[in-house]
Protein backbone atom coordinates (compact mmCIF):
# COMPACT_ATOMS: atom_id res chain seq x y z
CA UNK A 1 0.00 0.00 0.00
CA UNK A 2 1.86 3.18 -0.96
CA UNK A 3 1.16 6.93 1.15
CA UNK A 4 -1.98 7.62 -1.12
CA UNK A 5 -4.03 4.64 -0.38
CA UNK A 6 -2.84 5.42 2.88
CA UNK A 7 -3.67 9.06 2.94
CA UNK A 8 -7.60 7.75 1.66
CA UNK A 9 -7.47 5.60 4.26
CA UNK A 10 -7.00 8.13 7.04
CA UNK A 11 -9.13 10.80 5.10
CA UNK A 12 -11.84 8.76 5.35
CA UNK A 13 -12.42 8.57 9.22
CA UNK A 14 -11.90 11.02 11.77
CA UNK A 15 -9.89 8.67 14.21
CA UNK A 16 -8.37 5.26 12.34
CA UNK A 17 -6.54 4.00 15.71
CA UNK A 18 -6.92 4.67 19.00
CA UNK A 19 -6.09 7.80 20.73
CA UNK A 20 -4.79 5.87 23.30
CA UNK A 21 -0.80 4.30 22.99
CA UNK A 22 -0.48 0.77 22.31
CA UNK A 23 -0.83 -0.94 25.05
CA UNK A 24 2.55 -3.02 24.64
CA UNK A 25 4.28 0.76 24.21
CA UNK A 26 3.24 1.85 27.44
CA UNK A 27 4.47 -1.08 29.36
CA UNK A 28 7.81 -1.95 27.97
CA UNK A 29 8.85 1.39 27.37
CA UNK A 30 7.11 3.51 30.92
CA UNK A 31 10.21 2.68 32.56
CA UNK A 32 13.01 4.34 30.30
CA UNK A 33 14.71 7.93 31.30
CA UNK A 34 13.37 10.49 28.71
CA UNK A 35 15.73 10.86 25.98
CA UNK A 36 14.94 11.80 22.11
CA UNK A 37 12.68 9.13 20.54
CA UNK A 38 11.95 8.25 17.13
CA UNK A 39 8.08 6.89 15.90
CA UNK A 40 9.01 5.32 12.13
CA UNK A 41 5.51 5.00 10.73
CA UNK A 42 3.89 7.04 13.79
CA UNK A 43 0.72 7.13 12.08
CA UNK A 44 -1.87 9.85 13.77
CA UNK A 45 0.85 9.81 16.59
CA UNK A 46 -0.48 8.11 19.70
CA UNK A 47 2.63 6.77 20.39
CA UNK A 48 4.29 9.64 19.71
CA UNK A 49 2.32 11.78 21.77
CA UNK A 50 2.27 9.68 24.76
CA UNK A 51 6.29 9.77 25.04
CA UNK A 52 6.38 13.20 24.67
CA UNK A 53 3.71 13.15 28.03
CA UNK A 54 6.76 11.87 29.54
CA UNK A 55 9.40 14.02 28.81
CA UNK A 56 10.64 12.64 25.33
CA UNK A 57 11.69 15.06 23.01
CA UNK A 58 10.22 12.86 20.22
CA UNK A 59 10.14 13.00 16.03
CA UNK A 60 7.12 11.55 14.22
CA UNK A 61 7.36 10.19 11.03
CA UNK A 62 5.11 8.78 9.08
CA UNK A 63 4.71 8.90 4.75
CA UNK A 64 0.72 9.31 5.37
CA UNK A 65 0.74 13.69 5.13
CA UNK A 66 -2.98 13.69 5.70
CA UNK A 67 -2.09 11.24 9.32
CA UNK A 68 0.95 13.30 9.87
CA UNK A 69 -1.37 16.83 9.55
CA UNK A 70 -3.58 14.87 12.24
CA UNK A 71 -0.94 13.92 14.60
CA UNK A 72 0.35 17.81 14.27
CA UNK A 73 -3.04 19.38 15.03
CA UNK A 74 -3.56 17.07 18.33
CA UNK A 75 -0.41 17.73 19.69
CA UNK A 76 0.20 21.04 18.96
CA UNK A 77 1.78 21.62 22.55
CA UNK A 78 4.03 18.90 22.95
CA UNK A 79 7.92 18.85 22.34
CA UNK A 80 7.03 16.89 19.21
CA UNK A 81 8.55 17.14 15.58
CA UNK A 82 6.42 15.72 12.86
CA UNK A 83 7.85 14.55 9.54
CA UNK A 84 6.34 13.29 6.34
CA UNK A 85 8.83 10.70 5.04
CA UNK A 86 9.24 6.77 4.01
CA UNK A 87 10.93 4.91 6.89
CA UNK A 88 13.05 3.30 4.35
CA UNK A 89 14.76 6.60 3.18
CA UNK A 90 13.85 9.16 5.41
CA UNK A 91 16.72 10.93 7.06
CA UNK A 92 16.53 9.59 10.85
CA UNK A 93 18.11 11.82 13.88
CA UNK A 94 20.15 10.02 16.69
CA UNK A 95 18.19 9.24 19.16
CA UNK A 96 17.82 6.75 22.32
CA UNK A 97 14.92 4.91 21.40
CA UNK A 98 13.29 3.63 18.38
CA UNK A 99 10.00 2.83 17.60
CA UNK A 100 8.17 0.91 15.03
CA UNK A 101 4.98 -0.34 15.82
CA UNK A 102 2.79 -1.50 13.01
CA UNK A 103 5.62 -1.26 10.20
CA UNK A 104 4.16 -3.97 7.98
CA UNK A 105 6.15 -4.78 5.43
CA UNK A 106 7.87 -6.81 3.30
CA UNK A 107 10.74 -9.01 4.17
CA UNK A 108 12.95 -6.76 2.27
CA UNK A 109 11.73 -3.58 3.19
CA UNK A 110 11.17 -4.59 7.15
CA UNK A 111 14.80 -5.50 6.86
CA UNK A 112 16.32 -1.86 5.90
CA UNK A 113 14.01 -0.40 8.59
CA UNK A 114 15.11 -1.95 11.09
CA UNK A 115 18.17 -1.87 10.32
CA UNK A 116 17.89 1.82 9.47
CA UNK A 117 16.34 2.40 13.28
CA UNK A 118 19.21 0.60 15.35
CA UNK A 119 21.52 2.38 13.58
CA UNK A 120 20.02 5.51 14.43
CA UNK A 121 20.38 4.36 18.05
CA UNK A 122 23.36 6.02 20.69
CA UNK A 123 24.93 3.61 22.06
CA UNK A 124 22.57 1.75 24.89
CA UNK A 125 19.61 3.22 23.26
CA UNK A 126 16.45 1.18 22.48
CA UNK A 127 14.82 -0.49 19.80
CA UNK A 128 11.07 -1.27 20.38
CA UNK A 129 9.10 -3.12 17.39
CA UNK A 130 5.48 -4.41 17.50
CA UNK A 131 3.94 -5.48 14.91
CA UNK A 132 1.03 -8.31 13.66
CA UNK A 133 2.56 -11.53 14.49
CA UNK A 134 3.03 -14.27 11.12
CA UNK A 135 0.63 -16.27 13.22
CA UNK A 136 -2.13 -14.17 13.66
CA UNK A 137 -3.57 -14.96 10.60
CA UNK A 138 -4.69 -18.17 11.20
CA UNK A 139 -4.58 -18.01 15.30
CA UNK A 140 -5.91 -14.72 15.77
CA UNK A 141 -8.03 -11.78 14.60
CA UNK A 142 -8.37 -8.51 12.97
CA UNK A 143 -4.75 -7.23 10.64
CA UNK A 144 -3.22 -7.35 6.95
CA UNK A 145 -4.55 -10.67 5.51
CA UNK A 146 -1.50 -10.42 3.77
CA UNK A 147 1.07 -13.09 4.89
CA UNK A 148 4.36 -11.55 3.26
CA UNK A 149 3.58 -8.13 5.53
CA UNK A 150 3.57 -10.58 8.73
CA UNK A 151 6.48 -11.74 10.68
CA UNK A 152 7.80 -13.04 13.78
CA UNK A 153 10.13 -11.91 16.58
CA UNK A 154 12.78 -14.29 15.23
CA UNK A 155 12.05 -12.50 12.40
CA UNK A 156 13.19 -9.43 13.10
CA UNK A 157 16.17 -10.73 14.82
CA UNK A 158 17.52 -12.35 11.63
CA UNK A 159 17.30 -8.99 10.57
CA UNK A 160 19.76 -7.54 12.67
CA UNK A 161 21.96 -10.26 12.72
CA UNK A 162 25.82 -8.83 12.41
CA UNK A 163 24.33 -5.65 14.31
CA UNK A 164 25.76 -4.83 17.71
CA UNK A 165 22.74 -5.37 20.73
CA UNK A 166 21.31 -7.21 23.21
CA UNK A 167 18.20 -8.40 23.85
CA UNK A 168 15.87 -7.21 26.44
CA UNK A 169 12.82 -9.49 25.08
CA UNK A 170 11.55 -11.26 21.86
CA UNK A 171 8.40 -13.24 21.97
CA UNK A 172 5.05 -13.29 20.24
CA UNK A 173 2.39 -11.68 22.52
CA UNK A 174 -1.51 -11.50 22.96
CA UNK A 175 -3.94 -8.68 22.76
CA UNK A 176 -6.83 -9.35 23.62
CA UNK A 177 -9.96 -8.10 22.01
CA UNK A 178 -14.13 -7.29 22.45
CA UNK A 179 -15.84 -8.07 18.90
CA UNK A 180 -19.44 -7.95 18.32
CA UNK A 181 -20.43 -11.59 17.79
CA UNK A 182 -23.80 -12.48 15.07
CA UNK A 183 -25.85 -12.06 18.61
CA UNK A 184 -25.86 -9.17 19.73
CA UNK A 185 -23.62 -9.99 22.29
CA UNK A 186 -19.55 -9.43 22.89
CA UNK A 187 -17.05 -12.18 22.70
CA UNK A 188 -13.34 -11.92 23.54
CA UNK A 189 -10.70 -12.52 20.82
CA UNK A 190 -6.78 -12.79 20.78
CA UNK A 191 -5.09 -10.58 18.13
CA UNK A 192 -0.78 -12.11 18.47
CA UNK A 193 1.66 -9.75 17.53
CA UNK A 194 5.52 -10.02 17.55
CA UNK A 195 7.51 -7.82 20.19
CA UNK A 196 11.09 -7.20 20.30
CA UNK A 197 13.10 -4.94 22.42
CA UNK A 198 16.64 -4.95 21.89
CA UNK A 199 19.66 -2.38 23.52
CA UNK A 200 22.19 -1.48 21.07
CA UNK A 201 25.48 -2.10 22.48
Amino acid sequence: MDAGAWDNRYAAAEQVWSVEPNQFVAAELAGLTPGRAVDLACGEGRNAIWLADRGWTVTGIDFSEVAVDRARSRAADRDITWLVGDALTVELPRVDLAVLAYLQLPEDERRTAVRRALGALEPGGTLFVVAHDSTNLTEGTGGPQDPSVLYTAEDVLDDLAGEPFTVVRAERVGRELAEDDDHGGIREMTAWDALVRVVRD
